[in-house]
């Protein structure tokens, strides 16, 4: 994320994210729902852009392939918005898959050689694989929550990052 130079934006930006992010840790199946809601309408928005790049296509074959595409993400866009709590518990299970495929790629990278900040790396690797391993173990009992809980952290995070960073110098005036 890139830090505004205004410190007063700055503030007022760090502000929202910190209190969006007390929403989502209060009411943390109204957040996972609501961003299931706001999944399935950009994945909506996808499917139409594909319908739209039909006409583009040079051959036929391109033209099926992006058809069924955008079929795929309009009716996945639909499913989302129509069910979302059904669709909460299937996107916790994902995120658990995705974050235990991460953290092992992470460690996979510590051990491979010589990163920069290595510990970091190889200790950002056992908390999202364990973390991946917890929301796959507690599935589907931990859907209610999972979701809105970590998105509520990460934007704490956001926000704590915005009021702790160091802004970009402002640009050197032109001659």
């Amino acid at each position: 994320m890139s830090i505004p130079t205004s410190p007063t934006l700055r503030w007022v930006t760090a502000g929202l994210l910190i209190v969006a992010a007390v929403l989502c840790l209060a009411l943390p199946f109204v957040s996972a729902t609501l961003l299931t809601i706001a999944l399935g309408g950009v994945a909506i928005a996808a499917g139409i852009s594909q319908l739209l790049r039909l006409t583009s296509a040079d051959d036929t074959r391109s033209k099926i392939f992006r058809g069924i595409s955008a079929v795929l993400y309009v009716g996945g866009g639909i499913g989302l918005v129509l069910f979302p709590v059904a669709s909460t518990i299937s996107l916790t299970l994902f995120i658990g898959v995705l974050l235990a495929i991460e953290g092992v790629m992470e460690l996979a990278g510590a051990a491979a050689g010589a990163v920069p900040a290595r510990g970091l790396v190889l200790l950002d690797g056992i908390v999202t694989t364990v973390l991946g391993g917890m929301l796959i173990v507690e599935w589907p009992s931990d859907s209610v929550w999972a979701i809105g809980t970590l998105f509520g952290f990460a934007l704490a995070f956001s926000g704590i990052n915005l009021l702790t960073g160091t802004p970009p110098a402002p640009p050197a005036p032109q001659a």
